[in-house]
């Protein structure tokens, strides 16, 4: 054979192995939805790598990495986080078959479950936005919330037809291992959130902010209000059967589940592998006292602590798989 094609030949063989070594295979992706939550995990973690991803925003279009753990930014909102989610999951740079998924962002609280700075692993995550909807002033007048369910004909009627996401439950066994390594992480707090918690009425309100479990809900709608929080908590119960608890709202986490589940069932990624984790920076509801339009604007002080504790409580996890690789590597289990 001449030389020329000789040379031709082995060079097109080392490819496909040049290309192999290119791709990257996180052990632990962090998904954040916008800067402030992405902002601790860049200045905590040396992510020297930074990978750009086609579909992912002008505003956060690269993967920042190193050899164990990448971080990606959604921005906000349903569209971008499932259209980012699934850039990345689409994406030819990264091996995410064995990857496992931490979703970090921040929330509302329930001020009968948690308080500001809070971190809630989710064992459900459901969405609050697929559902009928008629105002108050034109329902029946026995009618006693405004949700109605897919296909039902008034409100806590199980629906008739579903869109396939409403609800996610979560690998039980990862939320406990996630519960487990992060339970005991000192969490960020501030005297303007101690001084605001201590408005509310409710235990959980008052105490200081702690790691629990507890169901997470999406909207795309940034809703506000105790009346809304009691039509959110009955839907959550009806659409589960009573199983989960609504403790966190939040404006992505359905969508970015969607993605990750397109992917899975692509063959692409491990479901059982998805974590989601919300710390609060502000009730959802008024404290007695104050209208439902004041508590929408309050400065609650949440918010610091919120970005913190996602990452430091997001992190202990991220740490705890990397460190115990060799266990995590197969995988864990649904019980």
């Amino acid at each position: 054979m001449p030389l020329m094609r000789l040379g031709f030949v082995l060079t097109t063989a080392l490819l496909p192995a040049a290309a192999a070594a290119d791709v990257i295979a996180p052990k632990v992706m962090v998904i954040a939805m916008f800067d402030a939550e992405a902002k601790p995990w860049q200045d905590n973690l040396d992510l020297p790598n930074k990978v750009q991803v086609p579909g992912l925003p002008e505003s956060a279009n690269e993967v920042a990495c190193n050899a164990d753990l990448c971080q990606m930014t959604t921005t906000m909102g349903f569209a971008n986080a499932a259209a980012s989610t699934m850039a990345v999951v689409l994406s030819d740079k990264f091996d995410l078959t064995k990857t496992y998924f931490i979703v970090a962002g921040i929330a509302g609280v329930d001020p009968e479950n948690g308080t500001l700075g809070s971190a809630a692993w989710a064992d459900y995550v459901v969405d609050a936005g697929l559902v009928h909807r008629i105002d108050d002033r034109e329902a029946p007048a026995e009618w006693t919330s405004q949700i109605v369910e897919l296909g039902a004909k008034k409100p806590d009627e199980k629906p008739g037809w579903s869109a396939g996401t409403e609800v996610f439950p979560l690998n039980p066994a990862l939320v406990e291992a996630a519960y487990e390594a992060s339970k005991d992480v000192e969490l960020s707090d501030n005297p303007d959130a101690a001084v605001y918690r201590g408005a509310y009425s409710q235990d959980a309100a008052k105490a200081d902010p702690a790691v629990i479990v507890c169901a997470s809900v999406s909207a795309d709608t940034y809703w506000h209000g105790a009346i809304t929080a009691k039509e959110v908590e009955d839907h959550v119960s009806l659409l589960t059967d009573g199983k989960a608890d609504y403790c966190m709202s939040q404006m992505e986490d359905n969508a970015t589940l969607a993605a990750l589940q397109r992917g899975a069932q692509a063959g692409l990624l491990d479901f059982d592998r998805v974590a989601v984790l919300r710390t609060a920076s502000n009730f959802d509801r008024a404290h007695e006292g104050q209208s439902t339009a004041e508590s929408l604007a309050a400065k609650s002080g949440g918010f610091p602590a919120a970005t913190e504790n996602a990452f430091r409580v997001g992190n202990a996890f991220a740490q705890s798989i990397i460190a115990d690789w060799s266990s995590y590597e197969k995988g864990i289990s649904k019980p």
